[in-house]
């Protein structure tokens, strides 16, 4: 199962996005073009991937143009173009595109304003496949949530203006597609860099990173690497909080099959504009352990339940078994029954066998060797309410759970004279903000 990590070296925009996955797989560019001829936002549009080499790391660009051949701004994005970011970026709404800032002459003067719930319509309305369309609409909503609060509208009252463009649409639209197309397991994101100055847009020079794009970035870790202008625009920011929701790089081994590079316009000092997605085969941390076991299995019509409760108790309580369970389940003769299943280590199967029936009225058990997959799990204690209790941690394909020990809530809910919901709600707030 695919793993893919976003490193933003350089940063992220929507074009960079989609030259790092079609450098990581090549063979998905003609499809994707293909898929992008069926969304009516941007019927006229032509896409060119292209290798790039900036004298240190080789890697791709994804170029979005109209039939005149110009170069695009992204949706709502600001510019990473030249340097001085007080006069870059023409765009009203805040997601920028990683380029240069002479790709149009007119850019400034002629603002494309496009509702929000018309690019919802068109791409609903679209032949695009459910899941890119799914994809799609998702990172758009992010957008414009953002931009509601940004300028205190609803929702449903967003323009967006770059945002709108028809580049943007694209980008957009192509890591919808690319999401689907690669399904990745999991997404996670290294430590973003924020950039500094300001940028010009239709609302004024805006501080970066721009309002929106803070909005989205909220959570996550980021770091100051000293190197001024837009780093994360607007679409960039939405797409990682759209996959990776503040994700990280997993602890757990994993193995490296891949990485590529997709490249901005735009040239940084001292280090290279491109996005890098590290790609990994997490098969082992998914499937942590396998191994075998055995399951003893009856169902019992004559036994009371008082004595059968003991005898269940008897066998929970052998250090080979690992874990009893209680069925209620109808019989011959519409009789009532108890199904029990005991789940043995193999190599104690006669010796639970001989107990359960001495435990129980049963005169025939089935028994068989099965195989089981294990997650990975870990033990620890935290406080709470000043009393410690035990917490465990599963290590899932998408990543680790914890849970609180309930009995130990019971405890301190008990003698505290506290509400135990309450008290575990408190628990596992204090577990996920750790």
């Amino acid at each position: 199962m695919l793993e893919l990590h976003l490193d933003p070296v350089g940063g992220i925009a929507g074009d960079m996005f989609a030259a790092a996955m079609l450098d990581l797989r090549p063979e998905l560019e003609a499809p994707l073009r293909a898929a992008l001829a069926l969304c009516p936002l941007i019927e006229d549009v032509r896409v060119r991937v292209v290798t790039h080499n900036d004298g240190v790391l080789t890697g791709r660009r994804f170029i979005v143009e109209r039939p005149s051949g110009h170069a695009g701004q992204d949706i709502g994005l600001h510019d990473h173009g030249d340097h001085d970011h007080s006069n870059e970026g023409h765009g009203h709404v805040h997601a920028h595109r990683h380029a240069e800032e002479h790709h149009d002459p007119d850019a400034g003067h002629h603002h494309h304003h496009v509702d929000w719930r018309l690019i919802s319509d068109a791409l609903s309305a679209s032949a695009l496949d459910p899941e890119t369309i799914r994809h799609a609409l998702g990172i758009f909503s992010l957008l414009a949530e953002a931009e509601a609060r940004v300028h205190g509208k609803s929702v449903n009252d967003v323009q967006f203006h770059e945002v709108g463009a028809w580049d943007s649409i694209a980008d957009i639209v192509a890591a919808g597609w690319l999401v689907q197309a690669l399904g990745a397991l999991r997404w996670t994101v290294g430590a973003i860099p924020l950039g500094s100055g300001r940028i010009r847009s239709a609302h004024g020079l805006l501080a970066i990173p721009a309002p929106a794009t803070t909005l989205l970035l909220e959570g996550f870790a980021t770091l100051d690497d000293g190197i001024a202008g837009e780093r994360v625009t607007p679409t960039g920011a939405a797409i990682l909080r759209y996959l990776c929701d503040r994700g990280t790089a997993h602890a757990m081994p994993r193995r490296l099959i891949g990485s590529a590079h997709g490249f901005g316009t735009r040239r940084l000092a001292r280090v290279s504009n491109c996005l890098r997605v590290l790609a990994f085969d997490n098969q082992t941390r998914a499937m942590a352990e396998q191994d075998h076991i055995a399951v003893l299995e009856c169902e019992i019509d004559d036994q009371t339940g008082e004595d059968l409760a003991q005898a269940v108790e008897r066998l929970r309580a052998h250090p080979a078994v690992l874990d009893v369970v209680q069925v209620p389940v109808f019989g011959k003769k519409g009789r009532m029954m108890t199904h029990v299943r005991v789940l043995v280590s193999p190599n104690a199967v006669d010796a639970v066998l001989a107990l359960a029936f001495d435990e129980t009225t049963t005169i025939g058990i089935r028994h068989s060797i099965v195989q089981r997959t294990k997650l990975g799990r870990t033990s620890g204690t935290m406080v709470v309410d000043g009393r410690t209790v035990a917490v465990k941690q599963v290590e899932r394909p998408s990543g680790p759970t914890t849970k609180v020990e309930a009995d130990d809530i019971a405890d301190i809910a008990g003698n505290a004279g506290r509400s135990r919901f309450r008290l575990l709600a408190d628990a596992q707030l204090a577990v996920r903000s750790r």
